[in-house]
């Protein structure tokens, strides 16, 4: 990919627009595929080249803004955001071009950050955290690789924040005045920290503020030449099975990677709008908010919304023209417990999820509401699409798709070899005689990490699966979740699929715990729903067991239910089955 020349800005201030702007969308549903006729034509039209040179700010977003000058571009914004409060913030790719160099200007000259040089963001949805992804692409000098960016969720506590940078060596930190105390708190024991940026409309002791040092700045920039192999981001992982890793991505393991995900997973056009709901602070908002919708041209839209509010969505979803919505299956479980009837969803044409499995039962309530299904993907940190379902596939309930076209996945034993269809395994992406490039560098920083998930031609994803004889995939879940009683190996993801159809159950957790007899046994911790907390716990614990056996394996059954107010979560909303399981096992 090249760039068509440099693009000339003329200066426009960030922009706030009526609530009733709409954008340029396909007037009626559409349920066939745009990009491609069906899951096989994806896998042989599928290929990529990796060009030595690669920068996604110059060699994808300065290409699109070229496009709009021309008029070669549907109308869609580049960017839009929204808040509770109506007020709204809309750039095309060239006023995203033109702050994105001012700011570039800031972090190469006012703080005179050098190559590699690491960059902490923690900011919620607001417009700042989109500028600070591409001004990072563009910074630093000519003839240096650029600044490395590290996004942190915003309810990282003051423990998590002095772990990530002392483990990064972060020069730069970008935050707001709600988590610039707990950075003061620990920034003395933090050596390497140098520069502390506020995007507030306030002024803090100590700390550079954002608006007046990008007001202050020139939009004259020359994007930094970097290596297709250079590093360009690190995102600390969720940790649901131990401490977070440093998860190092190059800039075309991202930028031109995430191919497979815009064009084919998420199916874009430069004519869609897409919201995904996802947390700034995890690699899913580098897949959907930042790099495959932009590398289709498409516009992102991002509600403000600090917390997740099923009227908040269902009202934004019916009153803006998003064409494509991705979201969580925990936010799926919560939307669909509303009542969706007097919602208009005409506008809504592709619905999809990542980042744990998807219940049937909801993927069913969602589809009677709508008439859409959801799209299921499995990826990780460390990957772009690993596996899922794509337009004119058939959705098999409880499975995950097929491989993406990007890796070759086979379940895989101990040693790395393949196994049959059917039987249970490792999910595994094969990584010889070639890594593919979209795979993660490294966990940096911690070699001994990196070279466990490899055993063979391999790379290991830590997840157990089955392929079926459709070369379908079947998540069992997590290597380290995987229970075994009285001989029988038991996913807590099917136990738990079975629980969530009752209608007591809210949510719950499934984990091995100690039997004397069995070894270990299915226990399953379980928040029930308001109008069951106060019903005979003894008596609804029997009737849940009962239910499983119904539906599931009998041997599956949970013989251990603890009610629980809430479950253990990481940051980013998954579950925490290690600590329950630690809980159980007398392991701190």
């Amino acid at each position: 990919m090249r760039a068509i020349g440099k693009v000339s800005f003329q200066l426009k201030a960030l922009s706030i627009f009526p609530s009733n702007f709409k954008c340029q969308i396909r007037g009626h549903r559409v349920s066939r595929p745009q990009n491609f006729t069906d899951y096989e034509s994806i896998k042989q039209q599928y290929s990529l080249q990796i060009p030595e040179y690669f920068n996604f700010a110059e060699d994808v977003l300065d290409v699109w803004a070229e496009k709009e000058k021309k008029g070669e571009k549907a109308s869609n914004p580049a960017f839009w955001w929204v808040n509770d409060r109506k007020q709204e913030v809309r750039w095309s790719f060239e006023e995203l071009g033109f702050h994105s160099r001012r700011l570039a200007n800031v972090l190469s000259g006012a703080c005179g950050l050098n190559q590699q040089d690491r960059v902490f963001l923690v900011l919620p949805r607001v417009p700042e955290w989109w500028l600070v992804n591409v001004a990072c692409l563009r910074t630093v000098k000519r003839g240096n690789s650029g600044t490395v960016l590290l996004p942190g969720t915003s309810q990282l506590t003051a423990r998590d924040i002095l772990h990530r940078l002392q483990t990064s060596g972060a020069r730069c930190v970008i935050t707001d005045e709600s988590l610039a105390p707990l950075l003061d708190a620990v920034a003395s024991q933090c050596s390497s920290l140098q520069h502390k940026i506020l995007v507030s409309p306030t002024k803090r002791e100590g700390w550079k503020n954002f608006g007046d040092l990008v007001r202050n700045a020139s939009s004259d920039h020359e994007c930094v030449k970097t290596r297709s192999d250079d590093p360009m981001t690190i995102f600390f992982t969720s940790g649901t099975t131990g401490s977070p890793k440093m998860t190092q991505h190059s800039h075309s393991s991202y930028g031109i990677g995430l191919t497979v995900n815009g064009r084919y997973w998420l199916d874009l056009t430069e004519r869609d709008v897409l919201w995904n709901t996802s947390d700034t602070g995890w690699a899913k908002s580098a897949w959907s908010s930042v790099y495959a919708p932009w590398i289709q041209g498409a516009c992102v839209f991002i509600h403000h919304m600090p917390r997740f509010d099923s009227h908040t969505v269902l009202e934004t979803l019916s009153s803006y023209p998003i064409s494509t919505f991705c979201t969580a299956p925990t936010a799926y479980r919560m939307l669909v417990q509303e009542d969706m009837s007097s919602y208009n969803f005409s506008n809504l044409q592709h619905c999809l999820c990542a980042g744990e499995p998807i219940n049937p039962e909801v993927m069913g309530k969602w589809r009677n509401a709508t008439g859409l299904d959801i799209y299921e993907g499995y990826g990780q940190t460390e990957t772009v699409l690993i596996a899922g379902t794509f337009k004119g596939m058939k959705i098999k309930a409880g499975a995950f798709g097929k491989a993406s076209p990007e890796y070759d996945v086979q379940v895989v034993d101990e040693a790395g070899n393949v196994l049959p269809r059917g039987v249970e395994g490792n999910l595994g992406i094969r990584v010889k005689p070639h890594k593919p490039f979209s795979l993660f560098t490294e966990y940096t920083g911690d070699p001994d990490r990196t070279a466990e998930c490899y055993v063979g031609d391999f790379y290991l994803t830590g997840d157990r699966g089955v392929m079926d004889e459709d070369d379908y995939l079947w998540f069992v879940g997590r290597a380290d979740d995987v229970i075994l009683s009285a001989g029988y190996r038991i996913g807590p993801f099917e136990v738990e699929n079975a629980l969530i159809e009752h209608q007591a159950v809210a949510e719950s957790a499934v984990v091995s715990s100690p039997d004397p007899i069995r070894g270990e046994v299915v226990k399953a911790f379980v928040v029930l729903t308001a109008e069951y907390k106060s019903q005979d716990q003894d008596q609804l614990k029997k009737e849940l067991q009962t239910y499983v056996k119904k539906v599931t394996a009998p041997y599956k059954y949970p013989r251990k239910i603890e009610f629980v107010e809430q479950l253990p979560k990481t940051v980013s909303g998954k579950i925490r089955r290690v600590e329950l399981r630690n809980k159980e096992w007398g392991r701190s």
